[in-house]
């Protein structure tokens, strides 16, 4: 049998600090959404940097997300947390200034991709996007292997 057992607050951080994407999980008017996303994480908030999408579509009519984050070395050796809060859609400039400079910070290659809209193949220009997760409950289990007990 596997042991799992729950993470301390400390290893909830230190596996949310280490990781940095998950899969956002949105409904709207009862349809699910779950998509893989990188966030940044900041002890207080999380943040996601992303584009104008179905995603954001969700979040700015219901702003009830869960972002699940894993790191699993095998099926015995896991870490898995579960965040789940308010989505806040960041839109006034000292504030978004403020967070773009910190997802700079940890991700210095989106700065190139920062400050521009750009095409895709289709044609369709891609906005940007940037939104703060206020976690109302955040819990993380993790397993070390096989128990010796059967």
């Amino acid at each position: 049998m596997l042991d799992i057992d729950e993470m301390s607050t400390i290893e909830i951080n230190e596996l949310l600090r280490e990781v940095g994407h998950g899969h956002l999980g949105c409904a709207l008017d009862g349809h699910p959404y779950v998509v893989p996303m990188h966030y940044y994480f900041d002890e207080s908030a999380i943040y996601i940097f992303t584009t104008v999408g179905m995603k954001t579509k969700y979040m700015d009519v219901n702003p009830e997300v869960c972002l699940q984050v894993e790191d699993v070395k095998n099926l015995q050796h896991w870490r898995s947390v579960t965040v789940t809060g308010r989505a806040e859609h960041i839109t006034e400039q000292d504030d978004i200034d403020r967070v773009l400079e910190f997802v700079k910070t940890r991700n210095p290659a989106l700065s190139p991709a920062i400050n521009r809209t750009w095409i895709d193949a289709w044609g369709r220009a891609s906005e940007m996007a940037l939104y703060q997760i206020h976690p109302s409950e955040i819990a993380g289990r993790t397993t070390d292997g096989m128990s010796s007990e059967e």
